[in-house]
Protein backbone atom coordinates (compact mmCIF):
# COMPACT_ATOMS: atom_id res chain seq x y z
CA UNK A 1 0.00 0.00 0.00
CA UNK A 2 1.43 3.41 -0.99
CA UNK A 3 1.71 6.33 1.41
CA UNK A 4 -1.06 8.19 -0.49
CA UNK A 5 -3.36 5.16 -0.22
CA UNK A 6 -2.66 4.82 3.49
CA UNK A 7 -3.53 8.48 4.08
CA UNK A 8 -6.77 8.15 2.11
CA UNK A 9 -7.74 5.05 4.10
CA UNK A 10 -7.00 6.76 7.40
CA UNK A 11 -9.07 9.81 6.40
CA UNK A 12 -12.01 7.57 5.44
CA UNK A 13 -11.79 5.84 8.83
CA UNK A 14 -11.95 9.20 10.61
CA UNK A 15 -15.09 10.16 8.66
CA UNK A 16 -16.75 6.87 9.57
CA UNK A 17 -15.92 6.98 13.27
CA UNK A 18 -16.46 10.68 14.05
CA UNK A 19 -19.96 11.65 15.20
CA UNK A 20 -22.07 13.61 12.71
CA UNK A 21 -22.08 16.78 14.81
CA UNK A 22 -23.18 18.90 11.87
CA UNK A 23 -25.88 16.54 10.58
CA UNK A 24 -28.98 18.35 9.42
CA UNK A 25 -32.22 17.62 11.32
CA UNK A 26 -34.95 15.71 9.54
CA UNK A 27 -37.52 17.75 7.61
CA UNK A 28 -40.87 16.30 6.50
CA UNK A 29 -43.07 18.10 3.99
CA UNK A 30 -46.81 17.72 4.53
CA UNK A 31 -48.70 16.85 1.35
CA UNK A 32 -51.83 18.68 0.20
CA UNK A 33 -51.50 21.52 2.73
CA UNK A 34 -53.21 24.74 1.56
CA UNK A 35 -50.13 26.55 2.89
CA UNK A 36 -46.77 24.73 2.71
CA UNK A 37 -46.18 23.07 6.08
CA UNK A 38 -43.18 21.03 7.15
CA UNK A 39 -42.21 19.24 10.33
CA UNK A 40 -38.70 19.76 11.65
CA UNK A 41 -37.19 17.53 14.34
CA UNK A 42 -35.32 20.27 16.18
CA UNK A 43 -35.43 22.21 19.43
CA UNK A 44 -36.74 25.79 19.29
CA UNK A 45 -33.56 26.77 21.12
CA UNK A 46 -31.54 25.65 18.08
CA UNK A 47 -33.46 27.07 15.11
CA UNK A 48 -32.26 29.76 12.74
CA UNK A 49 -35.31 31.66 11.56
CA UNK A 50 -36.91 35.10 11.34
CA UNK A 51 -39.54 34.16 13.92
CA UNK A 52 -39.63 31.31 16.41
CA UNK A 53 -42.86 30.93 18.40
CA UNK A 54 -43.14 28.95 21.63
CA UNK A 55 -45.79 28.58 24.34
CA UNK A 56 -45.72 29.03 28.11
CA UNK A 57 -48.24 28.06 30.75
CA UNK A 58 -49.38 30.53 33.38
CA UNK A 59 -46.47 32.07 35.26
CA UNK A 60 -46.46 30.02 38.46
CA UNK A 61 -43.81 28.15 40.48
CA UNK A 62 -45.64 24.87 39.71
CA UNK A 63 -45.05 25.38 35.99
CA UNK A 64 -41.32 24.81 35.78
CA UNK A 65 -39.37 24.97 32.52
CA UNK A 66 -38.18 21.64 31.15
CA UNK A 67 -36.33 20.43 28.04
CA UNK A 68 -36.16 22.98 25.23
CA UNK A 69 -37.76 25.69 27.38
CA UNK A 70 -35.01 25.33 29.96
CA UNK A 71 -32.45 25.34 27.15
CA UNK A 72 -33.99 28.49 25.65
CA UNK A 73 -34.00 30.18 29.05
CA UNK A 74 -30.35 29.26 29.56
CA UNK A 75 -29.35 30.69 26.18
CA UNK A 76 -31.25 33.87 27.06
CA UNK A 77 -29.34 34.02 30.38
CA UNK A 78 -32.45 33.49 32.48
CA UNK A 79 -34.64 36.02 30.67
CA UNK A 80 -37.66 33.71 30.47
CA UNK A 81 -37.62 33.15 34.23
CA UNK A 82 -37.22 36.86 34.93
CA UNK A 83 -40.13 37.86 32.70
CA UNK A 84 -42.47 35.05 33.88
CA UNK A 85 -44.22 36.78 36.75
CA UNK A 86 -47.88 37.72 37.26
CA UNK A 87 -46.82 41.38 37.19
CA UNK A 88 -45.01 41.07 33.82
CA UNK A 89 -45.85 38.13 31.52
CA UNK A 90 -48.55 36.15 33.31
CA UNK A 91 -48.97 33.51 30.59
CA UNK A 92 -52.75 33.81 30.38
CA UNK A 93 -54.36 32.16 27.37
CA UNK A 94 -53.73 34.30 24.29
CA UNK A 95 -51.27 36.67 25.98
CA UNK A 96 -48.26 37.37 23.78
CA UNK A 97 -44.77 38.73 24.19
CA UNK A 98 -42.32 39.44 21.36
CA UNK A 99 -38.61 39.27 22.18
CA UNK A 100 -35.62 40.28 20.07
CA UNK A 101 -32.99 37.82 21.40
CA UNK A 102 -29.61 39.41 22.15
CA UNK A 103 -26.89 38.68 19.64
CA UNK A 104 -25.14 35.39 20.31
CA UNK A 105 -28.04 33.85 22.25
CA UNK A 106 -30.69 32.28 20.00
CA UNK A 107 -30.50 31.78 16.25
CA UNK A 108 -34.01 33.18 15.82
CA UNK A 109 -34.22 36.90 15.05
CA UNK A 110 -37.47 37.19 17.00
CA UNK A 111 -39.04 34.99 19.67
CA UNK A 112 -42.82 35.07 20.07
CA UNK A 113 -44.19 33.70 23.34
CA UNK A 114 -47.88 32.75 23.46
CA UNK A 115 -49.60 32.17 26.80
CA UNK A 116 -51.50 28.92 27.44
CA UNK A 117 -53.19 29.70 30.75
CA UNK A 118 -53.59 27.20 33.57
CA UNK A 119 -51.69 23.95 33.04
CA UNK A 120 -53.93 21.86 35.29
CA UNK A 121 -57.06 22.48 33.20
CA UNK A 122 -55.30 22.53 29.83
CA UNK A 123 -56.96 20.82 26.87
CA UNK A 124 -55.78 20.66 23.23
CA UNK A 125 -58.74 22.79 22.12
CA UNK A 126 -56.94 25.84 23.50
CA UNK A 127 -54.41 25.43 20.73
CA UNK A 128 -56.99 26.55 18.15
CA UNK A 129 -56.55 30.09 19.49
CA UNK A 130 -52.79 29.65 19.59
CA UNK A 131 -52.78 28.69 15.90
CA UNK A 132 -54.81 31.77 15.03
CA UNK A 133 -52.47 34.00 17.03
CA UNK A 134 -49.44 32.43 15.39
CA UNK A 135 -50.76 33.28 11.92
CA UNK A 136 -51.97 36.80 12.71
CA UNK A 137 -48.87 37.82 14.69
CA UNK A 138 -46.46 36.49 12.06
CA UNK A 139 -48.43 38.31 9.37
CA UNK A 140 -48.60 41.51 11.43
CA UNK A 141 -44.82 41.72 11.87
CA UNK A 142 -44.13 40.72 8.28
CA UNK A 143 -42.70 37.20 8.72
CA UNK A 144 -43.73 34.99 5.82
CA UNK A 145 -42.48 31.69 7.24
CA UNK A 146 -42.58 31.35 11.04
CA UNK A 147 -41.34 28.38 13.06
CA UNK A 148 -43.59 27.03 15.82
CA UNK A 149 -43.04 24.74 18.81
CA UNK A 150 -46.03 24.04 21.08
CA UNK A 151 -43.71 23.23 24.04
CA UNK A 152 -46.59 21.55 25.88
CA UNK A 153 -44.45 18.62 27.01
CA UNK A 154 -41.59 20.91 28.04
CA UNK A 155 -44.13 22.94 30.00
CA UNK A 156 -44.91 19.86 32.08
CA UNK A 157 -48.15 18.56 30.53
CA UNK A 158 -47.81 15.08 29.02
CA UNK A 159 -51.32 13.58 29.05
CA UNK A 160 -52.12 14.52 25.44
CA UNK A 161 -50.44 13.27 22.29
CA UNK A 162 -48.49 15.67 20.13
CA UNK A 163 -50.91 14.80 17.33
CA UNK A 164 -53.89 16.00 19.36
CA UNK A 165 -52.12 19.28 20.00
CA UNK A 166 -50.89 19.71 16.40
CA UNK A 167 -54.37 19.08 14.97
CA UNK A 168 -55.79 21.99 16.97
CA UNK A 169 -52.87 24.34 16.23
CA UNK A 170 -53.10 23.78 12.50
CA UNK A 171 -56.89 24.03 12.56
CA UNK A 172 -56.68 27.52 14.05
CA UNK A 173 -53.74 28.48 11.82
CA UNK A 174 -55.58 27.49 8.63
CA UNK A 175 -58.77 29.21 9.74
CA UNK A 176 -56.85 32.46 10.24
CA UNK A 177 -55.20 31.96 6.85
CA UNK A 178 -58.60 31.53 5.16
CA UNK A 179 -59.93 34.69 6.79
CA UNK A 180 -56.84 36.61 5.72
CA UNK A 181 -57.23 35.45 2.12
CA UNK A 182 -60.77 36.80 2.01
CA UNK A 183 -59.50 40.16 3.25
CA UNK A 184 -56.67 40.13 0.72
CA UNK A 185 -59.03 39.33 -2.15
CA UNK A 186 -61.21 42.24 -1.06
CA UNK A 187 -58.09 44.46 -0.83
CA UNK A 188 -58.95 44.98 2.83
CA UNK A 189 -55.72 43.76 4.44
CA UNK A 190 -52.53 45.72 5.04
CA UNK A 191 -50.46 42.66 5.99
CA UNK A 192 -48.79 40.33 3.47
CA UNK A 193 -49.87 37.07 5.11
CA UNK A 194 -47.97 33.87 5.80
CA UNK A 195 -46.72 31.65 3.00
CA UNK A 196 -45.28 28.71 4.96
CA UNK A 197 -44.93 27.13 8.40
CA UNK A 198 -42.32 24.94 10.04
CA UNK A 199 -43.73 22.95 12.95
CA UNK A 200 -41.16 21.61 15.42
CA UNK A 201 -41.44 18.22 17.09
CA UNK A 202 -39.17 15.91 19.02
CA UNK A 203 -37.79 13.07 16.93
CA UNK A 204 -39.91 10.54 18.82
CA UNK A 205 -43.07 12.59 18.23
CA UNK A 206 -42.78 13.31 14.50
CA UNK A 207 -45.18 10.55 13.43
CA UNK A 208 -47.94 11.58 15.85
CA UNK A 209 -47.47 15.25 14.97
CA UNK A 210 -47.71 14.50 11.28
CA UNK A 211 -50.95 12.55 11.74
CA UNK A 212 -52.46 15.45 13.68
CA UNK A 213 -51.50 18.01 11.05
CA UNK A 214 -52.89 15.82 8.29
CA UNK A 215 -56.20 15.46 10.17
CA UNK A 216 -56.49 19.24 10.44
CA UNK A 217 -55.79 19.64 6.72
CA UNK A 218 -58.41 17.04 5.79
CA UNK A 219 -61.01 19.02 7.77
CA UNK A 220 -59.94 22.36 6.32
CA UNK A 221 -59.69 21.06 2.75
CA UNK A 222 -62.11 18.12 2.39
CA UNK A 223 -61.73 16.16 -0.85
Amino acid sequence: MTTKTKLASAFSLVLLTCPASHAQPDVIDIKDAPIPIQILAQSPAETTTDLQAICLFRSSPVNALHGSLAETNEKLKGLLERIRTPELFDGELGETLLIAPPKGSLGAKKLLIIGLGDSQSFSPQRMQLVGEILYTEASRIGVAHPFFAPTILDGGVAKFTTGEVAEQVIGGFLRAAAAHKILQDAKASASPGVTGLTYLAGAQNVSSTREGIERAISVASPK
